[in-house]
């Protein structure tokens, strides 16, 4: 009862400060589901106790309309579950009804509930499936059965964050993976697979002095075993838990001698840790370095140094150069004199067998001479393969497509994904601009030639983190701006989701101060557990997506020998007027600037956004001293999809006293706009608050939603075939207009 009662009080304590009822230590916010998960670590029989008071509040919170509480406490429910070393049946079942009655309630609900009921079956099923589908994938361990691979990737930009905060995440991830080998992931998947099915009728102690006894390939043995029994009890239904309770029990009493399983003690519940998934940080110095690292995830170094390995997708040369761009590969390239004619004829009777291919199609490894012509995949295979990128919410299902006659039934079904990347950015808003200008440009590499799309899962998050003391590009950029103002898109995610504002936003100024702590014994306790714990919570359960919206900008200079430039931004663009260079315009610019007022004559055009959406063109002409365009709302009623434009205009009064000049905010909602220097006088255009992206001598800019490449490049195709055709026809239909940046969170946006 007192062990219950502690449990309680710290679930209570949680949901009050979803309700805004922040403890009194500061220091404990975003520290509160940590803690509770860690005191049912130290005591794992405590955690069907946990689960047992987390449906209680459940119950409670939908019979009283609390819906704010229901994802909290449904996240944490599910993370206790996956953790816990065994749960009963009948507890198992009501989460499971529970999660049913959910599929009545609107989005993010709905979709959340649909997600853990179709987990929980499983589980119900065959106990100890959520953990071993999670170490698995987590730390990439062959098993055929489960094939899926995951790993974390994380970017923080140097030039934005201190060298201590780098240096300290650096440290904090290399050493989460220092005491996570195979061959302990393996045996921790083994025990808990046993302990979940057989409970505390197991001798847990005996079976891990076993497996610690047992060569490693004796372990892969059994674990390989213990994957298959557990994958099939989970694919058959539930009327197989007891046969997998037994097929578990005979692994058991395998592993161990029929006396030792018979006469050891049982020493109750044991814990078995979860590992940490495998981390990698990057700090971010080039432009495609998220490109190269996604590359080599799907093809490692080992694979991707063997022609046969590479497939038809990319060139041996095009992952060469990416190696060789990377500092982590220190291979030497020796460049090679070709001595094929590109003749039939010229070819040697006799060809060596290639080696040994690494998929499953042989008969497909070896290199066959066509008739000089290349093949172009159709337009429906490279719509399959770019129709499968597109998961963003609302997008409708694609067509089916018909099997064209004379291919092979296989050679348009599209690739399995079975490698997972969640990439997460630390920073402000500046560096989720980075990641706009990055995801834009894979899209169109990948519209131009398709590679990770078909093979490829690709999740962003992202963890706000402001220095208390910011570097020069921060003073540069915004000399008396606040957190608020470099992470809007952290409170608009923190505003639409509570559980985010509880557990991620408060990491903000939390990392910098761990990073900058003296050292203790108790500093790495802290970081090592606490930082990298958070971040592994927030990829395995936020899986909920905002999309924003990606905007394409065009900018023109006032020398016609330029080019214009094309660009992307996701929060923020800027206008402010440029000092004049040459003498002549400086004296023009003092003459103008007493007569009209302080400023630039500007044009702007643009779609103003109705109730109805639609399309309302309007022009007007004013003296304005610069702009901001901002694409994330300052309330969560706002809607995310249009810019909120602020023109600083200067109007002109005449008194007595002579002329003056007054400055008023001038604001819009538009989708689309374009701004032009009527006296072709220069200004200046920074993006997404950073000042790295700024263009200077600029007299004109058109901005509207960046399109999906996918979409253009299938827009063109239809084209060609109907050139009076205005409106979407055909495949155009199923593929997303416009190019959407998701970044996961736990609920999504709730309603």
């Amino acid at each position: 009862a007192e062990v219950e009662s502690d449990i309680l009080r710290r679930v209570r304590t949680l949901l009050r400060e979803l309700d805004g009822h922040h403890p009194a230590c500061h220091c404990d916010r975003g520290m509160l589901r940590w803690t509770l998960h860690k005191k049912i670590d130290q005591n794992p029989s405590n955690s069907s106790v946990l689960v047992r008071i987390l449906v209680k509040e459940l119950e409670r919170a939908e019979r009283g309309d609390f819906r704010h509480y229901i994802i909290p406490l449904l996240h944490t429910l599910m993370y206790t579950l996956i953790k816990a070393p065994c749960i009963s049946e009948e507890l198992c079942g009501r989460v499971y009804d529970f999660c049913k009655k959910l599929l009545t309630l609107p989005k993010p609900f709905c979709t959340i509930g649909l997600d853990y009921a179709t987990r929980l079956k499983v589980e119900r099923t065959a106990p100890g499936t959520l953990y071993q589908r999670m170490v698995i994938s987590e730390q990439s361990l062959k098993s055929d059965p489960y094939p899926y691979q995951e790993k974390i990737f994380i970017f923080a930009d140097p030039e934005l964050l201190s060298e201590a905060v780098c240096n300290a995440l650096l440290t904090d991830t290399e050493a989460a993976q220092v005491s996570q080998s195979p061959r302990a992931c393996m045996c921790y998947v083994i025990t808990h697979a046993v302990q979940a099915a057989l409970g505390e009728g197991c001798d847990l102690g005996g079976l891990k002095g076993r497996l610690q006894d047992m060569p490693t390939s004796e372990v892969e043995h059994w674990f390989q075993q213990v994957v298959v029994a557990v994958e099939c009890a989970g694919s058959e239904g539930s009327t197989a838990r007891g046969q997998h309770t037994a097929r578990l029990e005979e692994i058991y009493r395998a592993l161990l001698s029929s006396s030792q399983a018979g006469s050891a003690p049982l020493g109750g519940l044991q814990d078995t840790p979860l590992p940490n998934p495998t981390i990698s940080f990057h700090l971010w110095t080039e432009d495609n370095q998220l490109w190269k690292e996604l590359v080599l995830f799907i093809r490692p170094l080992s694979q991707s140094c063997e022609p046969d390995c590479l497939g038809q997708d990319l060139d041996n040369f095009e992952i060469q150069d990416i190696i060789s761009d990377c500092e982590c590969c220190e291979q030497t390239r020796f460049s090679v004199l070709s001595t094929d004619s590109g003749i039939e004829r010229d070819l040697p009777v006799a060809v060596e067998e290639p080696l040994a291919p690494c998929g499953a199609e042989t008969e497909q490894s070896r290199l066959h001479r066509r008739g000089g012509i290349k093949k172009k995949p159709s337009p429906l295979e490279s719509v399959a393969f770019l129709q499968a990128s597109c998961s963003s919410p609302g997008v409708k299902p694609p067509v089916k497509l018909q099997k064209r006659s004379g291919n092979p039934q296989d050679a348009a079904a599209p690739l399995q994904r079975l490698h997972t990347a969640r990439i997460v950015l630390l920073g402000d808003d500046r560096i989720l601009g980075r990641l706009a200008q990055a995801y834009h440009s894979l899209r169109k590499r990948e519209t131009r030639r398709v590679f990770l799309t078909p093979r490829l899962n690709l999740q962003f998050y992202y963890i706000p983190v402001v220095a208390g003391q910011p570097n020069t590009l921060a003073v540069v950029d915004h000399p008396s701006s606040g957190h608020e103002e470099l992470c809007e898109v952290a409170g608009y995610l923190g505003r639409a989701d509570p559980w985010y504002e509880s557990n991620i936003n408060t990491l903000c100024h939390m990392i910098p101060k761990l990073a900058t702590m003296p050292p203790s014994p108790s500093k790495h306790l802290v970081t090592d557990l606490f930082i990298t714990d958070v971040i592994a919570y927030y990829v395995r359960m936020g899986v909920q997506p905002v999309c924003f919206q990606v905007y394409a900008v065009k900018i023109f200079f006032n020398d016609p020998a330029q080019e214009p430039a094309e660009d992307v931004f996701l929060t923020e663009l800027c206008t402010q007027g440029q000092d004049s260079i040459s003498h002549r315009e400086l004296s023009m610019t003092k003459k103008k600037t007493t007569l009209d007022g302080p400023g630039i004559d500007l044009t702007v055009t643009y779609r103003k956004v109705v109730v109805s959406d639609r399309e309302k063109e309007l022009d007007m002409s004013l003296r304005s001293t610069g702009l901001v365009m901002k694409a994330i709302p300052s309330q969560e009623a706002e809607e995310l999809m249009c810019l909120n434009v602020t023109i600083t205009e200067i109007i002109r009064t005449s008194n007595l006293s002579g002329r003056s000049f007054s400055a008023v905010a001038n604001r819009l909602k538009t989708r689309n706009i374009t701004i032009r220097s009527t006296e072709q006088r220069p200004f200046t255009v920074r993006l997404d608050k950073d000042s790295r992206r700024t263009y200077r001598n600029v007299i004109s800019l058109e901005v509207s939603p960046c399109l999906e490449p996918s979409y253009c490049l299938q827009k063109t195709r239809t084209m060609k075939f109907n050139l009076h055709e205005t409106e979407d026809v055909g495949l155009v239909k199923y593929i997303p207009k416009s190019l959407l940046l998701p970044i996961n969170t736990f609920a999504g946006v709730m309603q």
